[in-house]
């Protein structure tokens, strides 16, 4: 999600994979769904916000020791709702200049670099 040149960010929660990283929202695609429709069912379920899902902006494969996973990436912006975490430990909205200062999981580091590097816009 974006918003006043701002992303949001949120910091994966213990257990499971990677607590404490941070990572940009979402979660897997159920049968029948376009990427799309998951991000925008996947941040109302963690998030409890409505989106609207703008351009794609970039897909990121990397391959964990567990398993290898794909990433597609959307602009997306709230439409209704105020965040509440369900699934995360905290969050952040980060301007592009701050990212660094954030551990993010690996399979997320890719857009985190393009985000710095000016490829993808705020």
């Amino acid at each position: 999600m974006v918003d006043a040149g701002k992303v949001f960010i949120a910091r994966r929660t213990p257990p499971g994979r990677m607590p404490g990283m941070w990572e940009f929202p979402g979660g897997k695609i159920e049968d029948g769904e376009t990427p799309e429709q998951c991000l925008k069912r996947e941040l109302h379920e963690e998030l409890e916000v409505q989106v609207t899902i703008g351009d794609y902006v970039g897909t990121s494969v990397y391959a964990y020791d567990f398993y290898t996973v794909e990433l597609m990436a959307y602009r997306a912006t709230i439409v209704t709702g105020e965040i509440k975490l369900n699934d995360h430990a905290a969050m952040a909205w980060v301007g592009a200049e701050d990212l660094g200062k954030y551990e993010f999981a690996p399979a997320d580091v890719q857009f985190v670099e393009m985000i710095r590097r000016g490829e993808i816009e705020l």
